[in-house]
């Protein structure tokens, strides 16, 4: 028997989801705070010396998982913060990039802002994966935790008790290790809060907007069908506040796509938690499986090896911290 309730749909009424241009590999070159840029350009070329052996190698190892006379496509991206501090102005930050990377051999195809993760013109994607997380529950539980769009909070297992607030006058339960939900022998257990309430609204937090930063290298995140923050072209002239800038900015008229099968960032060791609280996030994120198929069946028309997991296809190198060796 039909439901009344059910309702119909012509299949060509839906949404359909676009597919993005896609690299072989996003290579980040950095994502520095506004007090990386105190030290001038001088700074600046000391973070791309470093970053540069790296890209050497970055380049070799994607050769040699290609198939025999395939050529790499590599886009190179950088990430300025804009959402926690204003500072500067674009012209002046980008102008000192460009040259400082220019110096040590390399070019910035991207340059994205991290307000961007946030809000990118109608379009909010950290709103988008919030609505797509599912969180990981820890086997035997419940399902009395607040959902993350409650709470402002992931774990990758099962919280401590004395986490919530018990009843007055109830006993006290004995203490009990937090237990990761997936663990190899041991736990490693993580709880990440993506977003606290402030006085003038909600404030996602920097690992949180780092997962969303992710998830559009992999070009993974999807609007009513369409992608999210596509690049847009450079102008004749940048604008007096970042607010204005597009969130993300193609400087190189001939790179290759800005997405990417797999991504690496080169990042200084004082990211490494942040990283791993991306990990977190984005292994409980629900992503489209039409977009997840369309990226699947093309790595597969290349020859290019994918992993299923999306964690696993994000990759790191953690170097010293060169901007503060003035």
């Amino acid at each position: 028997m039909t439901d009344p309730a059910a309702t119909f749909q012509e299949r060509s009424a839906q949404p359909r989801v676009e597919q993005v241009p896609l690299a072989h590999l996003s290579i980040e070159l950095g994502h520095l705070y506004m007090e990386d840029y105190a030290g001038g350009i001088d700074q600046l070329r000391r973070h791309f010396a470093e970053v540069r052996p790296w890209v050497a190698a970055a380049q070799e190892r994607l050769a040699g998982m290609l198939p025999a006379g395939r050529p790499p496509r590599i886009s190179t991206c950088f990430l300025v913060d804009d959402y926690f501090t204003k500072f500067s102005t674009p012209a002046e930050v980008i102008g000192q990039l460009e040259t400082a990377a220019a110096d040590n051999g390399l070019t910035i195809d991207y340059l994205a802002r991290e307000a961007g993760c946030a809000r990118a013109g109608d379009v909010r994607p950290a709103e988008l994966v919030l609505d797509r997380l599912v969180a990981d529950p820890p086997q035997g539980t419940d399902g009395v935790w607040p959902p993350p769009e409650e709470s402002g909070w992931l774990t990758n297992g099962d919280r401590p008790p004395g986490s919530s607030a018990q009843p007055a006058m109830t006993r006290r339960l004995a203490w009990q290790p937090p237990t990761e939900n997936a663990k190899n022998r041991h736990s490693i257990f993580l709880a990440v809060e993506i977003f606290s309430e402030e006085p003038d609204g909600r404030l996602w937090s920097c690992p949180y907007l780092a997962a969303v930063w992710q998830l559009l290298r992999l070009g993974m995140l999807r609007c009513d069908g369409r992608p999210v923050a596509p690049p847009q072209p450079r102008g004749d002239r940048w604008p007096e506040d970042w607010d204005a800038m597009p969130a993300v900015v193609r400087l190189n008229p001939k790179a290759q796509p800005f997405s990417a099968y797999r991504t690496l960032s080169m990042l200084a060791r004082r990211f490494q938690n942040i990283e791993a609280a991306v990990g977190v996030v984005i292994g409980q994120v629900d992503v489209d499986e039409e977009v997840r198929q369309q990226v699947r069946k093309r790595a597969e028309g290349e020859g290019f090896a994918l992993p299923r997991d999306l964690v696993q296809r994000i990759s790191y190198v953690f170097d010293g911290d060169s901007t503060k060796l003035l």
